[in-house]
């Protein structure tokens, strides 16, 4: 079976003398693992650099089978234009692992696969933290665990959401969390209405409550460590971000010690009503 598809480079390691297994992010096919025979030639050398988008034709003898690529181009030379700019450089290095970890293989991901387009394309590094939310957000939702948010738990009101629990990932209106405002997340308003232009704080926020639903979801689940790439994010937040906003990290890592210590009437709250 031959296939014709476009994708991007997640990860490339060296498979004896001159062969390499690639991991890429394909557009037909999502996540795929694939042995290129010559992928260290002089004509291959920098195709497969992380963030590079290439067209390809693969072949396997059958669909679970381990693909072999061949007619190789490279479309988009991410990996060199991303060069340009360090900072942007590791915001992509700490993404590729996210889609390599979360992702299952040979299953269709048409939504990650427009947002990883527009990360690549994303004019600045604001941009680019938008995109990597984005695909956070959309991620917990391949995976099965998407966040109940179209009205308040509690109340059942769909005005005034302003929080979002962390213990059940259901959405609760201000006046209802407001006493337990620091055990809970921000509602994530800017994911939610399709809104590109949030500030800083705001791609903070919900970057901090989709790293602890990854965490208590998958990566605990699965019994796997969470890319260790995923923590250098928050550095791109120093000197933007209000310093109560920066203080929600240590507030992030409290959430899940605090959870285990709730009196009853915060079970109630977490595990019941909400």
């Amino acid at each position: 079976m031959i296939i014709k598809d476009e994708g991007y480079v997640l990860s490339a390691r060296k498979y004896g003398e001159k062969a390499l297994i690639v991991t890429l992010l394909t557009r037909c096919k999502g996540k795929i693992t694939a042995f290129v025979s010559d992928g260290t030639s002089k004509k291959n050398r920098g195709l497969f650099q992380a963030g590079n988008k290439i067209f390809f034709e693969a072949s396997a003898r059958l669909e679970e089978n381990m693909r072999r690529l061949f007619r190789l181009e490279l479309l988009e030379p991410n990996a060199v234009l991303m060069m340009t700019d360090f900072k942007r450089l590791e915001l992509m290095s700490s993404l590729l692992p996210m889609f390599k970890s979360l992702l299952n293989e040979n299953e269709e991901v048409p939504l990650l696969y427009e947002i990883a387009g527009r990360f690549f394309a994303a004019p600045n590094l604001k941009d680019m933290l938008v995109q990597y939310a984005f695909f956070e957000f959309y991620a917990l939702e391949y995976l099965g665990v998407g966040l109940s948010l179209d009205c308040c738990a509690v109340t059942g009101q769909t005005e005034n959401l302003y929080y979002v629990s962390p213990r059940t990932g259901k959405a609760v209106c201000r006046e209802i969390g407001e006493p337990y405002r620091d055990k809970l997340f921000l509602y994530p308003h800017f994911v939610v209405d399709n809104n590109y232009q949030p500030s800083y704080a705001e791609i903070f926020n919900v970057l901090k409550m989709t790293e602890f639903f990854l965490k208590e979801n998958f990566f605990k689940f699965h019994n796997l460590s969470i890319p260790a790439s995923r923590a250098d994010v928050w550095r791109y937040f120093d000197g933007v971000v209000a310093d109560n906003e920066r203080g929600s990290v240590a507030k992030l890592r409290a959430i899940d010690i605090g959870a285990k210590q709730m009196d009853e009437g915060e079970k109630h709250f977490y595990g019941v009503a909400v």
